[in-house]
């Protein structure tokens, strides 16, 4: 049994990387700055050992990972900016460090160590540069993008009118991965640290152009067809966001599906329709609109 400290427990990543360990039966310290949140309850619930951890109190931190065996470390320049990021996520890595933790699993993103120019892209390579400089035994992981964005903000504003916006053409491919299986790659690494140290590995689930994104949440109950958001629309919200887009549109953001699902299967990868099919989209368009930009983390 390992005890876990997890950061960024009520997030999307921390959330399901906290869920997989339960589920295996390991100890989890879902940490996180408000242990009375609705989410943070829901862990406890679950068996988790909830515990307040602020990356901006060093004392905190160092609470919360005493005895800890292995850490997974989340960072998010969202609701702040990228050089808080940095900074928060170089403080976790070198409290982490002073605890002598055995094994740290940080999630990035994919291409995020390929000078992609995307600001957040940048802020979590220079965390992961720390993380590589320090003495601690790690793995990266690095999700490509986040099938949940697809359930919030601008885009389940744009379902509500029967539109798939999104700022990509409809032909361009994307690799795309849910939070749950990040989750469970997430604690496969944690679980089995000498199969996974010292290893970056990109993750996605499954490939799907725009178009077929369309015609698949269609066929799970919700008619909509594409639309492609202008790029100058996205960057009055977020330049940072632009860019990202921007880079998948020239560059795209390949991920070796097939070989991931080889390599791991015990994951059990989630494809888009099957995620698509296990939203409730009812629920989820009866929900208030809302125009944040801001992805799940």
């Amino acid at each position: 049994m390992l005890t876990v400290a997890v950061t960024g427990a009520t997030g999307a990543q921390g959330g399901a990387t906290a869920r997989a360990l339960l589920a295996a039966g390991h100890h989890v310290r879902a940490l996180t700055r408000d242990p009375g949140a609705p989410a943070a309850r829901a862990l406890a619930g679950l068996g988790a050992d909830v515990r307040r951890a602020d990356f901006d109190d060093r004392a905190s931190l160092d609470a919360a990972l005493a005895g800890a065996d292995s850490l997974f470390a989340v960072t998010t320049p969202f609701g702040t900016d990228t050089d808080t990021e940095v900074r928060q996520g170089k403080a976790l890595v070198d409290a982490a460090e002073a605890a002598r933790t055995g094994h740290v699993v940080l999630t990035s993103a994919a291409h995020a160590d390929r000078g992609t120019g995307v600001p957040h892209y940048d802020s979590k390579w220079a965390v992961e540069q720390h993380l590589y400089a320090s003495g601690l035994d790690w793995t990266v992981i690095g999700p490509a993008a986040f099938m949940d964005n697809f359930a919030d903000g601008w885009t389940l504003d744009g379902l509500r009118e029967g539109s798939f916006a999104w700022p990509m053409a409809g032909g361009t491919p994307l690799t795309l991965v849910p939070a749950t299986d990040i989750g469970a790659f997430a604690a496969l690494a944690l679980r089995r640290p000498a199969d996974f140290t010292g290893l970056r590995v990109d993750i996605a689930s499954d490939e799907r152009t725009p178009a077929e994104m369309a015609t698949i949440l269609t066929a799970a109950g919700r008619p909509v067809t594409h639309a492609e958001v202008p790029l100058d629309q996205v960057r009055r919200h977020s330049t940072d966001l632009a860019a990202m887009f921007a880079y998948f549109a020239e560059h795209g953001l390949g991920v070796d599906v097939a070989g991931l699902r080889r390599a791991y299967p015990e994951v059990g990868w989630h494809s888009f329709a099957d995620w698509a099919a296990a939203q409730d989209w009812a629920g989820l368009l009866a929900q208030t609109e809302n125009e944040s930009l801001t992805p799940a983390i």
